[in-house]
């Protein structure tokens, strides 16, 4: 069993899947923080000083000055703002994996268009081929 596992463990595939979760993880950290601290803070400038990261409705019925003090207070608070930077940082992710599968795609297309080395027939192919011409000959 610890044979049929360590095989499994260390297919390509699952090798693979392993990079690709490690390394989209930290794509997101970096798209995150494109979202929250570069493309953000314009928007909610020319929105009127609005930071959408603090944008809350209070369920609690009590009176707090921002996010964090609900937080702090335990309230229960509905985050859309919260909501509206995952939804641009998904938006952002999805685009740049569409290009980038895209652009693979593409070179995996140019890579089947070059013309490579002739491909020779299978020997019974060949043998009968042979056997075809001599029978032709008078």
């Amino acid at each position: 069993m610890l044979k049929e596992f360590k095989d499994f463990a260390m297919k390509g595939n699952v090798v693979d899947l392993a990079v690709a979760i490690i390394l989209g993880t930290a794509f997101t950290a970096i798209v995150r923080s494109l979202v929250d601290d570069i493309v953000m803070p314009p928007i909610g400038v020319i929105l009127g000083g609005v930071d959408f990261s603090s944008l809350y409705i209070n369920l609690s019925g009590g009176e707090y000055a921002s996010l964090a003090e609900a937080r702090e207070a335990g309230a229960a608070t509905i985050n859309y703002g919260v909501f509206i930077n995952a939804v641009i940082t998904f938006i952002i992710v999805a685009w740049i994996m569409f290009m980038i599968v895209r652009t693979m795609n593409r070179m995996a297309k140019k890579e089947e268009d070059k013309p490579g080395t002739p491909v020779t027939p299978p020997r019974q192919e060949q043998l009968l081929e042979e056997i075809r011409d001599l029978l032709k000959k008078p």
